[in-house]
C-alpha cells in the first residue's frame, strides 16, 4: 500500500533508502533547498521554498496559496506505485503539514480527524504548520474540518527534529519509514 514518508533534512539519505520512495517533496526556506538526490528521477522532486511561519516576517516567505497549490499538484502527479517522501528542515512542521494535506487530498472520503489522529500516533512531535493547513482546508473545500482536526491533536512534543515516520493513505497506520 502506498504511503507518505516524512523526515528531517538530516535523515533524508537514510530515509530515502529505507522508504524506497520514487517521489520527493522538499519544503525549505528560500535559498536552502537541496538538489534532487540520486535515485529520484527528474520531474519527481518538488521543491517548495517557504519559511515555517504563520504570519509575515521580515526576510521570510509566508506560506501562501501558490505553495499549497504546488503541494497539491505534485501529489496529484504521484503515481502511488512507490512511497512519496516529504521533508523539511526539522521534519516537524512544514513536512507534517504537507503530508496531512496530501493525505486529505488523495483520500477525499477519509475523515480529517482520523488522518490527524493517525499523524499524531505516527509522530509525537508533529506540529503541522497551521497556515499551510488553513489554506489547504479552503482549497480542498473541507469547510474548516482540517483546521479543527489539527487543532484537536494539539502541538506535538518538543523536539529539535522529528523522527522519520510514515503516514498511510488508508486507515492502516504504521510508524517508521
Amino acid at each position: 500500500m502506498p504511503h507518505i514518508a516524512i523526515c528531517p533534512l538530516s535523515r533524508l539519505p537514510e530515509t530515502l533508502d529505507a522508504s524506497g520512495a520514487s517521489h520527493l517533496m522538499t519544503l525549505m526556506k528560500v535559498g536552502t533547498a537541496i538538489a534532487r538526490p540520486e535515485g529520484i528521477a527528474e520531474g519527481r522532486h518538488c521543491v517548495v521554498e517557504v519559511s515555517d511561519i504563520v504570519a509575515p516576517m521580515e526576510g521570510h516567505v509566508t506560506p501562501g496559496e501558490a505553495h499549497v497549490a504546488a503541494v497539491l499538484a505534485f501529489a496529484q502527479g504521484w503515481d502511488r506505485a512507490q512511497p512519496l517522501l516529504i521533508h523539511c528542515y526539522a521534519g516537524i512542521s512544514r513536512s507534517t503539514a504537507a503530508a496531512y494535506i496530501v493525505a486529505c487530498a488523495l483520500a477525499p472520503d477519509r475523515d480529517e480527524a482520523e488522518i490527524a489522529q493517525a499523524l499524531r500516533a505516527a509522530s509525537p512531535s508533529a506540529t503541522p504548520n497551521a497556515l499551510f493547513v488553513a489554506i489547504a482546508d479552503r482549497l480542498l473545500g473541507r469547510e474548516g474540518r482540517m483546521v479543527a482536526a489539527i487543532t484537536a491533536i494539539g502541538r506535538g512534543a518538543d523536539a529539535f527534529e522529528g523522527i522519520p515516520f510514515r503516514l498511510s493513505l488508508t486507515s492502516d497506520i504504521r510508524t517508521g519509514a
